[in-house]
Protein backbone atom coordinates (compact mmCIF):
# COMPACT_ATOMS: atom_id res chain seq x y z
CA UNK A 1 0.00 0.00 0.00
CA UNK A 2 0.98 3.49 -0.86
CA UNK A 3 2.58 5.42 2.04
CA UNK A 4 1.51 9.06 3.10
CA UNK A 5 2.57 11.55 0.23
CA UNK A 6 3.80 9.33 -2.20
CA UNK A 7 3.97 10.06 -5.73
CA UNK A 8 2.48 8.09 -8.48
CA UNK A 9 3.43 8.26 -12.13
CA UNK A 10 0.39 7.43 -14.12
CA UNK A 11 -0.14 6.02 -17.54
CA UNK A 12 -3.05 5.18 -20.13
CA UNK A 13 -3.96 1.53 -21.27
CA UNK A 14 -6.59 0.83 -23.69
CA UNK A 15 -8.21 4.33 -22.63
CA UNK A 16 -7.92 3.69 -18.80
CA UNK A 17 -5.54 5.66 -16.73
CA UNK A 18 -3.30 3.38 -14.15
CA UNK A 19 -0.33 4.66 -11.38
CA UNK A 20 2.57 3.25 -10.07
CA UNK A 21 4.53 4.24 -7.07
CA UNK A 22 7.44 6.22 -8.45
CA UNK A 23 9.99 5.05 -6.54
CA UNK A 24 9.79 1.53 -8.65
CA UNK A 25 10.02 3.70 -11.71
CA UNK A 26 13.50 3.76 -13.32
CA UNK A 27 13.15 5.23 -16.42
CA UNK A 28 10.59 6.02 -19.43
CA UNK A 29 11.46 4.76 -22.91
CA UNK A 30 10.02 4.78 -26.39
CA UNK A 31 9.01 1.97 -27.64
CA UNK A 32 11.77 -0.12 -29.46
CA UNK A 33 12.11 -3.41 -30.75
CA UNK A 34 12.97 -6.58 -28.81
CA UNK A 35 14.76 -9.61 -28.81
CA UNK A 36 11.78 -12.22 -28.73
CA UNK A 37 11.47 -15.30 -26.19
CA UNK A 38 10.72 -18.69 -27.46
CA UNK A 39 7.80 -20.34 -25.67
CA UNK A 40 7.43 -17.24 -23.67
CA UNK A 41 4.03 -16.32 -21.93
CA UNK A 42 1.83 -13.91 -25.01
CA UNK A 43 2.91 -10.91 -22.57
CA UNK A 44 6.39 -11.02 -22.24
CA UNK A 45 7.06 -9.92 -25.60
CA UNK A 46 10.87 -9.83 -25.26
CA UNK A 47 13.76 -8.89 -23.74
CA UNK A 48 16.19 -5.34 -24.57
CA UNK A 49 19.84 -4.79 -23.51
CA UNK A 50 19.36 -1.54 -20.95
CA UNK A 51 23.66 -0.34 -21.16
CA UNK A 52 24.41 -3.89 -20.34
CA UNK A 53 21.01 -5.31 -18.29
CA UNK A 54 18.90 -8.05 -20.13
CA UNK A 55 15.31 -6.26 -19.29
CA UNK A 56 12.32 -8.59 -19.70
CA UNK A 57 9.55 -6.05 -21.53
CA UNK A 58 5.73 -7.04 -20.76
CA UNK A 59 3.01 -5.72 -22.64
CA UNK A 60 0.86 -4.39 -19.85
CA UNK A 61 -2.75 -4.68 -22.02
CA UNK A 62 -2.00 -8.25 -22.91
CA UNK A 63 -0.96 -9.23 -19.27
CA UNK A 64 -4.41 -8.08 -18.19
CA UNK A 65 -5.65 -10.94 -21.20
CA UNK A 66 -6.77 -8.49 -23.99
CA UNK A 67 -6.57 -8.62 -26.86
CA UNK A 68 -2.65 -8.10 -29.33
CA UNK A 69 -2.72 -4.22 -30.32
CA UNK A 70 0.01 -2.63 -32.22
CA UNK A 71 2.31 0.16 -31.35
CA UNK A 72 2.59 4.04 -31.79
CA UNK A 73 4.26 7.07 -31.19
CA UNK A 74 3.06 7.12 -27.95
CA UNK A 75 3.77 3.88 -26.99
CA UNK A 76 6.03 3.56 -24.30
CA UNK A 77 8.12 1.40 -22.03
CA UNK A 78 8.06 2.19 -18.02
CA UNK A 79 11.63 0.71 -17.06
CA UNK A 80 10.36 -0.94 -13.27
CA UNK A 81 12.61 -1.75 -10.38
CA UNK A 82 11.15 -4.66 -7.68
CA UNK A 83 12.63 -6.99 -5.92
CA UNK A 84 12.55 -10.75 -5.13
CA UNK A 85 14.45 -12.73 -2.82
CA UNK A 86 16.73 -9.99 -2.04
CA UNK A 87 17.71 -9.38 -5.54
CA UNK A 88 16.90 -6.30 -7.44
CA UNK A 89 15.12 -7.17 -10.86
CA UNK A 90 14.46 -4.75 -14.02
CA UNK A 91 11.53 -5.07 -16.22
CA UNK A 92 9.97 -2.80 -18.66
CA UNK A 93 5.93 -2.82 -19.14
CA UNK A 94 4.59 -1.65 -22.66
CA UNK A 95 1.85 1.10 -22.22
CA UNK A 96 -0.09 3.19 -24.32
CA UNK A 97 1.23 6.98 -22.94
CA UNK A 98 2.47 8.24 -19.73
CA UNK A 99 0.31 10.94 -18.49
CA UNK A 100 1.01 12.80 -15.41
CA UNK A 101 2.61 12.62 -11.89
CA UNK A 102 0.41 12.73 -8.81
CA UNK A 103 0.70 13.19 -5.25
CA UNK A 104 -1.42 11.34 -2.93
CA UNK A 105 -2.25 11.17 0.77
CA UNK A 106 -3.36 7.45 1.74
CA UNK A 107 -6.45 9.06 2.35
CA UNK A 108 -6.97 9.79 -1.30
CA UNK A 109 -6.29 6.03 -1.82
CA UNK A 110 -9.83 3.66 -1.59
CA UNK A 111 -9.85 -0.40 -1.44
CA UNK A 112 -10.49 -1.71 -4.80
CA UNK A 113 -14.21 -2.91 -5.02
CA UNK A 114 -14.64 -6.75 -5.48
CA UNK A 115 -14.84 -7.45 -9.15
CA UNK A 116 -15.99 -10.74 -8.27
CA UNK A 117 -13.68 -14.26 -9.40
CA UNK A 118 -13.15 -13.10 -13.06
CA UNK A 119 -11.02 -10.72 -12.30
CA UNK A 120 -7.58 -10.81 -10.90
CA UNK A 121 -7.78 -8.51 -8.07
CA UNK A 122 -4.25 -9.21 -6.05
CA UNK A 123 -2.43 -6.54 -9.41
CA UNK A 124 -4.34 -3.93 -7.69
CA UNK A 125 -3.50 -1.82 -4.72
CA UNK A 126 -6.07 0.59 -4.54
CA UNK A 127 -7.87 3.30 -6.40
CA UNK A 128 -7.85 7.55 -6.32
CA UNK A 129 -9.81 9.90 -7.65
CA UNK A 130 -7.81 12.71 -9.14
CA UNK A 131 -9.22 15.98 -11.07
CA UNK A 132 -12.51 13.30 -11.56
CA UNK A 133 -10.75 11.10 -12.60
CA UNK A 134 -10.70 7.09 -10.97
CA UNK A 135 -6.67 5.99 -11.51
CA UNK A 136 -6.04 2.48 -10.70
CA UNK A 137 -3.32 1.80 -9.12
CA UNK A 138 -1.09 -1.21 -9.45
CA UNK A 139 1.10 -3.54 -7.33
CA UNK A 140 4.06 -3.60 -9.27
CA UNK A 141 5.81 -6.73 -7.98
CA UNK A 142 2.75 -9.20 -8.19
CA UNK A 143 1.79 -7.56 -11.92
CA UNK A 144 5.41 -8.17 -13.07
CA UNK A 145 5.05 -12.24 -11.97
CA UNK A 146 8.83 -10.68 -10.64
CA UNK A 147 9.92 -14.75 -10.16
CA UNK A 148 8.50 -16.02 -13.24
CA UNK A 149 10.44 -13.19 -14.78
CA UNK A 150 13.29 -13.67 -13.34
CA UNK A 151 13.60 -16.99 -14.13
CA UNK A 152 13.01 -16.21 -17.63
CA UNK A 153 16.24 -13.63 -17.24
CA UNK A 154 18.25 -16.58 -15.77
CA UNK A 155 17.63 -18.38 -19.06
CA UNK A 156 18.53 -15.62 -21.27
CA UNK A 157 21.69 -15.01 -19.42
CA UNK A 158 22.66 -18.48 -19.67
CA UNK A 159 22.31 -18.64 -23.66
Amino acid sequence: MLSSDQEVLSFVLDGEEYGVDILAVKEIRVWSKVTNIPNAPNYLKGVINLRGTIIPIVDLSERFQRPPKSYNDTTVVIVLHTRIDEKEIVVGIVVDAVSDVYKLDKKDIREAPNFGSNIDQRFITGMATIKDNIVILLNTTKLLDAEHLYNVINQVRAV
